[in-house]
């Protein structure tokens, strides 16, 4: 602890000292006392005051509420003492009873109440501190209301100063109680430094409760008096409270990982919700109690109407906010399950290509020498003196030869692991390097293009090669799609979103039978002989060593889609939203340039 706070504390205990000086020196009732020991209490609970405030400000979150709670409680409390000192001091008489200024003091324990409900010392979902906020209100409803149901109603209902004392000594007790009783429980709770803070706090309010019981019963018995001995324990926990604050400020306060089974939300939610139930409750009391005056009993039902209905709007607002908050995590639980259902495919898919590349390079070289030795001995076969059917026969089986070679030759070409060097590539330049390159092969098929490019495209990071054989692999493709169909339009895009690069290929030929399987190793729709199914394979890998990501889908109006996304190497500019964004939007932005090319051989 700084020095500074040391005498800090001194000062306080010096106060303490003084007033305990003057009240064995000045053992009758004076006047002189009375304005000593008022003003000596006003400076202590301004002194805690001041001690506890700078802890608003150094700490954030539920922390700052705490203190904020606690400061709240410690200016009510001063308030109190200020009205004391307005009777006693300023206009020099004995506070009246019943004393307008009891709510005041009765309520100062509520924010404190409502400080320990929050539980600094946890870690815990901030969200729930808007719920937690709202709770606390509604006890604060229900404490005004029992203060104004068990009090109040002798004050301005009936008056009777012998029942308007008696309600409010057993109200407050019980409050008090009910205080220590929860500090009791985050003591035990709490560890370190916050286990320091709440047990300090458990002593002073102890014995604040306790010189505050003994002092009532003094007045009762007609021996207390402003300044007499009875106000010493309670001026040593005012100026405990100043030594609470100093400490916390000192101290550093870490939060300790909250346990699965703890349910204090929940805890003070049903607290609210038995509070309100207690209402009818206290409603028939109203109406059955026949020894209390019939103005006693109106202004009970009075207060317990308004009470309801204050209560039952707070209610309504928390449902509210419970509804949008469950909705906002449905939506995310959706959300989060799309992407696990998205990561599961995509990591099956990757197994099954690292499973496929084990294989393949186990067994593909294996393979190739016996199959060239097949090889040259059908070469050799054929050259020899053969019938026709037995050279036919002999072709057939070098034909199935070099078949075999090719697919083994693609195994070998596929299970390539080694990383390509990467550079800064425009995404529009391959794609109108592939249409070109595939222009003749198009042509023939009766196929056109279009070409739909945006302007200043980010660049991204990649290999030329490996991109460029991907989009002539993936315009082939849906060129045996459109020959099925009797020709067709192949639509190649580019655009922006997010923070990729986005490259389409759109045809409108009878679609994918099955999008989901498109990038399985060996999943084919062509007859035997024209394809093997590894060719979307390759290019989901070389997609994959791009981090980026290749999608199928078929259009509702016919036709497939294969989108590719590539993460940008430049930073994507940030458009501001108009008035036309909330239309519906195609997925890909900013395009400017569409050409149609015209492929089919002319006359």
């Amino acid at each position: 602890m700084s020095e500074s706070s040391k005498m800090w504390i001194l000062a306080a205990c010096g106060l303490v000292f003084a007033q305990t000086a003057a009240s064995l020196l000045l053992r009758t009732k004076n006047f002189e006392l009375t304005v000593l020991s008022d003003i000596t209490q006003c400076i202590l609970l301004l002194s805690g005051t001041a001690a506890l405030l700078p802890n608003i400000f150094r700490n954030q979150g539920r922390n700052r509420l705490f203190w904020a709670l606690m400061t709240l409680g410690m200016v009510l409390w001063l308030s109190n003492q200020l009205l004391w000192i307005y009777f006693e001091v300023i206009l020099g008489r004995d506070v009246p009873d019943p004393f307008v200024g009891d709510i005041v003091l009765f309520l100062h324990i509520v924010p404190m109440m409502a400080a320990l409900a929050l539980q600094p010392h946890m870690e815990q979902d901030e969200r729930a501190s808007r719920l937690g906020t709202l709770d606390f209100t509604l006890l604060l409803v229900w404490w005004v209301y029992l203060y104004s149901f068990a009090v109040l109603a002798w004050q301005y209902g009936f008056t009777d100063e012998q029942a308007y004392s008696r309600n409010l000594n057993v109200l407050y007790l019980t409050e008090k109680m009910v205080f220590l009783g929860g500090l009791a429980l985050v003591w035990l709770r709490s560890t370190k430094s916050w286990r320091t803070i709440y047990a300090h706090w458990f002593g002073a309010s102890l014995m604040y409760s306790l010189s505050s019981y003994v002092a009532n019963w003094a007045i009762a018995k007609h021996l207390y008096y402003t300044g007499s001995l009875y106000d010493i324990p309670m001026a040593l926990s005012m100026a405990w409270v100043t030594g609470i604050g100093l400490l916390a400020g000192d101290s550093e306060l870490k939060r300790q990982p909250a346990s699965l089974s703890n349910t204090r939300g929940v805890r003070v939610a049903r607290l609210g919700m038995i509070a309100i139930f207690t209402l009818p409750l206290f409603a028939a009391w109203s109406l059955f109690d026949s020894a209390s005056p019939t103005a006693v009993r109106n202004f009970r039902l009075v207060v317990t109407f308004v009470a309801m209905m204050v209560m039952g709007a707070m209610v309504f607002l928390r449902q509210h906010l419970l509804d949008r908050e469950l909705i906002r995590l449905l939506r995310t639980s959706e959300q989060s399950f799309e992407d696990l259902k998205r990561l599961q495919t995509q990591l099956v898919q990757s197994e099954k290509l690292a499973s496929l590349g084990q294989l393949v390079g186990g067994a593909a070289h294996e393979l190739n020498n016996p199959l060239t030795a097949m090889l040259g001995y059908s070469d050799l076969l054929t050259g020899t003196k053969l019938s026709g059917e037995q050279k036919a026969l002999a072709e057939k089986i070098a034909q199935q030869v070099r078949r075999t070679k090719a697919l083994v030759s693609s195994l070998l070409s596929f299970a390539k692991q080694v990383p390509a060097e990467k550079v800064r590539l425009d995404l529009n330049t391959i794609a109108q390097t592939a249409v070109k390159l595939s222009h003749p092969e198009l042509g023939t098929r009766k196929i056109d293009t279009k070409l739909d490019t945006a302007s200043e495209l980010p660049k991204v990071w990649g290999d030329s090669n490996q991109l460029l054989q991907l989009c002539l692999h993936i315009i082939s493709n849906a060129g045996h799609a459109l020959e099925e169909a009797g020709g067709g339009l192949l639509t190649i895009s580019t655009g922006v979103q997010d923070d990729s690069v986005i490259l389409e290929f759109s045809d409108n030929g009878p679609g994918a039978q099955d999008p989901q399987r498109v990038f399985d190793p060996f999943y084919t729709t062509r007859p035997v002989g024209q394809g093997i199914g590894l060719g979307l394979s390759a290019c989901y890998g070389i997609i994959q060593e791009h981090r980026g990501r290749i999608l199928c889908h078929n259009r509702p109006e016919g036709g497939a889609v294969f989108r590719i996304e590539l993460p940008s190497a430049d930073p994507v500019p940030r458009v501001s939203k108009s008035a036309d964004d909330d239309a519906p939007s195609e997925p890909l932005e900013d395009r400017h340039a569409s050409a149609t090319l015209p492929l089919r051989p002319t006359p």
